[in-house]
């Protein structure tokens, strides 16, 4: 099993409008190979650097299931508007991806 994860700081203000970005999005991951399950996970608030803390968290079979989502038309189709939105982000988005260690 394989943990896709980026992180985003979200700028105070522009909560609503980013979690509507990913509610209202046209979603085809259920129909990729591997794809086992999604969530947005919303974080603390920093109030000295102005941002709230989001996390995208997907899971997948295999990193291989991962990086063919990576290079299809549907991931190409789903971050074709990334940068016409209302949300304003501190930084750029941090990827991270971890493998599930069997039987620990």
């Amino acid at each position: 099993m394989y943990i896709a994860m980026n992180r985003f700081k979200v700028e105070k203000g522009s909560e609503d409008a980013f979690e509507g970005v990913w509610k209202n999005r046209d979603s085809s991951l259920s129909e990729m190979k591997g794809f086992k399950e999604f969530h947005l996970l919303r974080g603390p608030v920093n109030e000295n650097e102005g941002y709230t803390l989001f996390a995208s968290h997907t899971v997948w079979a295999s990193h291989d299931d991962f990086v063919a989502w990576t290079k299809s038309e549907n991931f190409r189709a789903a971050h074709r508007n990334v940068g016409n939105t209302k949300v304003h982000y501190i930084g750029h988005p941090q990827f991270e991806g971890f493998s599930v260690v069997e039987g620990a």
